[in-house]
């Protein structure tokens, strides 16, 4: 594994990490706790350190599993990175909160949930300017933060041009933006990824493996349960960005190379790009996940990485 200084903070992240969306049953399935388990198990064996949640990946749910887990593991090990701003109902539904006592309670509940008493990152999520222009919601995190409760602070935009929030994270003191980025979203290369450089923030791309299309093992036709999140998307769109990906496999992917590791390596080589926080559904997929970390896009090796 490879390790990387996220931003202007003095914490070194595995260059590639673990996102638990799927933890909190919207991705096909639900999860048990020794799935989870098994996953994160894994996951430090092949030194990954990053965990990213939120607290709506069900009511806490993702939490409660990562906590859980916890309970048996060194929490020194890990990076916890968890979100705030929306409350969970039912799948698919959430209302948002964002004004400063929801915020603080929900903190207090991510903390028990995570069974912990400090989240490394705590990360606005995917909320609008308007309500991200709250001092008195960045007051009452800054005074967490310096209770300790809160190690840095984060802004997990919802739109990938979204240069407002991204212009104004070192004013609220933040100092990693989250944001989707992969081979068939690129946009935040134009104006995000400049402004990161210029403010040495690190950056977590989400949805690496754009939900999971460019891993490579689906075709145009593919369809999904009403469980899965992707079941919500537009049918011709899905097909059209299959098609996209097919074009891409054959065209830019070296012959007998694994696609998925290819399209997390590719993320990984913009030098705004702290680490990838991929999905994964089992032990087996975190292990190729994992080998991104030192796949030479070059030459189609793997690099030999120290710990």
């Amino acid at each position: 594994m490879e390790y990387r200084r996220l931003g202007r903070t003095d914490l070194k992240v595995s260059t590639v990490g673990v996102g638990t969306w799927q933890f909190g049953g919207e991705w096909g399935r639900d999860f048990n706790q020794d799935e989870v388990n098994a996953i994160l198990d894994t996951a430090k064996d092949v030194g990954i350190n990053l965990i990213d949640t939120a607290e709506c990946y069900g009511d806490h749910l993702s939490e409660k599993f990562i906590g859980q887990y916890l309970k048996d593991s060194n929490r020194d090990d890990w990076i916890l990175a968890t979100k705030f701003g929306h409350q969970f109902h039912n799948h698919f539904e959430r209302t948002d909160y964002f004004d400063a006592k929801s915020v603080l309670n929900q903190l207090d509940q991510s903390l028990q949930a995570l069974s912990t008493d400090y989240v490394d990152l705590y990360q606005f999520h995917s909320g609008s300017d308007e309500v991200f222009r709250n001092d008195e919601l960045w007051t009452t995190l800054d005074k967490q933060r310096q209770a300790g409760k809160i190690r840095h602070l984060g802004i997990s935009i919802g739109s990938n041009e979204n240069i407002f929030q991204v212009d104004l994270a070192s004013e609220y003191q933040a100092d990693v933006i989250q944001v989707v980025y992969n081979r068939l979203e690129t946009q935040p290369e134009a104006k995000v990824f400049p402004s990161c450089i210029e403010q040495d923030l690190g950056v977590l791309a989400r949805v690496p493996l754009a939900s999971g299309y460019l891993s490579g093992k689906y075709k145009a036709n593919a369809t999904f349960n009403e469980q899965d999140v992707r079941s919500r998307h537009e049918a011709e769109n899905r097909k059209r960005i299959l098609h996209n990906v097919e074009d891409i496999k054959k065209q830019e992917v070296p012959t007998g190379m694994d696609m998925a590791q290819w399209a997390l390596a590719w993320c990984l080589k913009h030098p705004a790009v702290t680490t990838v926080i991929p999905g994964c559904k089992n032990p087996e997929q975190v292990i190729s996940n994992a080998k991104a970390a030192s796949l030479d896009l070059g030459t189609g090796e793997h690099r030999q990485l120290l710990k």
